[in-house]
């Protein structure tokens, strides 16, 4: 990068935040890309949980092998197939519906994608405690659901939660591509602030939406690490 052009993309750096018109457009682009995500992680927890669960089921329970089948197809197909190719098809096709609310269609297509990651993590995070606590559940003259549900799955829980982060985490990344079903989030609105103009001008909106990225991925990894203290306390007291 020449010095004219360093120059030039400092220059217009600042003025991002000075231009009203900018800010207000990047704001709003920022709110679009937190509605999305968040209603998604909340699509993507629910489900992910609700699969999760399906899953772990022993596979003699007669009654859940078509529920175990639907959910294995469900992750094998989501986790299988492009995530802009899923918000395409839920845009065009399955909610192509006049007047339907493009954030509605993204929050959707997000969250399913999320809950087939999501149950895998959970999956395999309750799978990973040991088998004596089980046992010992048993022991203590518990059945098989008071057991999964006060000893094993806490314990699960506990080993997922980074898990779950890093999948938020890229959930929030992944919403910059929603500008294909015409919508405008925090990357669309630095494109389109930097958009029929010279590299540095171009440039600038695109690395304060980088920064916004930033800050919000610190934020959220700060919480998780403040979970994860916060459980290995408790564990410590027992």
């Amino acid at each position: 990068m020449n010095a004219a052009l360093l120059a030039g993309f400092f220059k217009n750096f600042a003025k991002v935040f000075t231009e009203t018109a900018y800010l207000k457009m990047l704001f709003k682009g920022l709110e679009t890309t937190l509605i999305i995500s968040i209603g998604a992680a909340a699509i993507g927890l629910l489900l992910g949980s609700l699969v999760a669960i399906v899953k772990i089921t022993p596979k003699k329970n007669k009654f859940m092998l078509i529920p175990n089948f639907i959910c294995d197809v469900y992750t094998t197909v989501i986790r299988g197939t492009p995530m802009a190719l899923q918000l395409f098809l839920m845009a065009f096709v399955i909610f192509a519906i006049r007047g339907f609310p493009n954030e509605l269609t993204a929050i959707f297509a997000f969250g399913i994608n999320s809950g087939a990651y999501v149950a895998e993590n959970i999956r395999a995070g309750i799978l990973s405690v040991d088998r004596g606590q089980s046992e010992a559940g048993r022991a203590l003259g518990l059945n098989g659901r008071q057991t999964m549900l006060k000893i094993v799955v806490p314990q699960g829980m506990k080993n997922v939660i980074p898990a779950l982060g890093n999948e938020i985490i890229a959930l929030i990344k992944e919403t910059s591509i929603v500008s294909m079903i015409g919508m405008v989030d925090l990357t669309a609105a630095a494109k389109i602030i930097g958009s029929g103009q010279n590299l540095a001008t171009y440039l600038a909106p695109t690395a304060v939406a980088a920064l916004f990225y930033l800050i919000i991925v610190y934020l959220l990894t700060f919480a998780i690490k403040l979970i994860e203290r916060k459980l290995r306390k408790s564990d410590n007291r027992k």
